[in-house]
């Protein structure tokens, strides 16, 4: 082979093999192989995430996508097809399983963990207790002074979490409703619909006049939490969220988290929602303030 030749020969060779090398050119089955999709409650988000931290942890070939966006986001995503779980406060109503039989899709629920919601206001606020009854006059607009609750002559700023949030949803029905399907009772127009717990949070640090509620997982230090009774005659009756006041029923205003799958999980899926009623996960439950679904 003349010289000229074999030097073309070996530059080829050189390239060819520096291309094989590239970062870009690895075969595509040595990535994450195991891909599951997880979409909705933002009350269940932060639990969700620390979910999957821990899971990809003991299995670096898995990779688990996370987003919020509301529990209604979620479940819309599961009747659409486009996520493998969708996370829930509330449960799936009976105009979305109709929807989602409508799409071949079976919703099949799963209860994760339990969930108290704290009603919140700022530290400088007198007020210490208040009955289901008043929670509804507030937001309904019946009572707009807190010095018709025996606090200072200030205006009731009302806080809420959007119409999308299983929260909100759950609050309506529970609180302001009381519990009545025929209660056909709405929140007050001057209601704020706030987007997230953050910004609930910030808002009642901030505003003396405000009262909001959220999560039992999302309240700080710097914030005051009422004691709350299903009636307004008993004062022993009046009860502070806790995990222990959740289990044992004595708080008025607690409910399941939900997990739902298209149908019994199968394959990746089940792996996963498996481990999420292991001790390992359920402990992380408790360390993000909210109540596991298994003893300890």
């Amino acid at each position: 082979m003349p010289t000229n030749i074999r030097i073309l020969f070996f530059i080829l060779l050189l390239v060819i093999t520096a291309c094989s090398s590239q970062p870009g050119s690895e075969d595509p089955s040595s990535e994450s192989s195991e891909y599951l999709n997880n979409v909705g409650s933002d009350t269940m988000v932060n639990l969700a995430l620390a979910w999957a931290e821990q899971f990809q942890a003991s299995n670096p070939q898995s990779n688990l996508s996370i987003s919020g966006g509301g529990s209604g986001t979620g479940i819309a995503s599961l009747i659409n097809g486009t996520t493998d779980i969708a996370n829930a406060s509330r449960k799936i109503k009976s105009e979305e399983i109709d929807n989602a039989q409508a799409n071949g899709i079976e919703p099949n629920e799963f209860v994760v963990a339990r969930d108290a919601i704290a009603v919140i206001v700022n530290p400088n606020n007198p007020i210490d207790i208040l009955s289901l009854e008043q929670l509804s006059d507030i937001y309904s607009g019946k009572i707009n002074n807190w010095q018709e609750l025996g606090g200072d002559d200030r205006p009731i700023v009302r806080l809420s979490r959007e119409t999308n949030s299983g929260t909100h949803v759950y609050f309506l029905e529970e609180v302001l409703r009381l519990g009545d399907k025929e209660n056909k009772t709405l929140f007050s127009t001057d209601t704020l619909l706030l987007p997230s717990s953050e910004v609930i949070g910030t808002e009642i640090r901030h505003n003396p006049n405000a009262i909001g509620y959220d999560g039992l997982g999302y309240v700080t230090d710097d914030m005051k939490v009422i004691a709350v009774s299903a009636t307004s005659t008993d004062p022993s009756a009046y009860i502070y969220p806790s995990p222990e006041s959740v289990n044992d029923g004595s708080y008025p205003i607690a409910r399941d988290l939900f997990m739902y799958t298209a149908g019994p999980p199968a394959g990746f899926v089940q792996q996963y929602m498996e481990w999420i009623f292991s001790p390992e996960a359920q402990n992380t439950v408790t360390e993000l303030g909210f109540v596991p679904i298994i003893s300890q």
